[in-house]
């Protein structure tokens, strides 16, 4: 079998999510693109353990199961956050979130303190 045609599949799927993470503004775009990449190691953990015959049998099947836990895990805790974000500023627009608090800004814990 060539794998040529899963590892330049796996490359423009890696490509897209790439492109779609730097281009996009909504969150949940961004979260979708970064599960495209995920797929596309998949791909390329699956091919490479078909066609090298490596020590240890299906161990690409099994690094492909642990991306795949690691991405529902990244998937629960992502849309968390959005969702939160989405409650807090009603958008979920990346270039809206400010990263920082402002300088002056008092937060709602601190005048409950006092």
């Amino acid at each position: 079998m060539r794998p040529v045609i899963p590892y330049v599949t796996a490359a423009l799927l890696f490509g897209l999510g790439v492109y779609g993470v730097l281009r996009r503004r909504n969150a949940v775009l961004v979260l979708m693109s970064v599960e495209l990449m995920l797929n596309a190691v998949n791909l390329v953990l699956v091919t490479a353990d078909t066609t090298v015959r490596a020590v240890l049998p299906h161990s690409g099947q099994v690094f492909a199961l642990f991306v795949i836990v690691l991405a529902a895990a990244e998937i629960g805790v992502g849309l968390a956050i959005v969702l939160q974000l989405y409650r807090l500023r009603s958008t979920v627009a990346v270039d809206d979130v400010l990263l920082t608090e402002p300088a002056g800004a008092v937060t709602q814990d601190a005048e409950a303190s006092r």
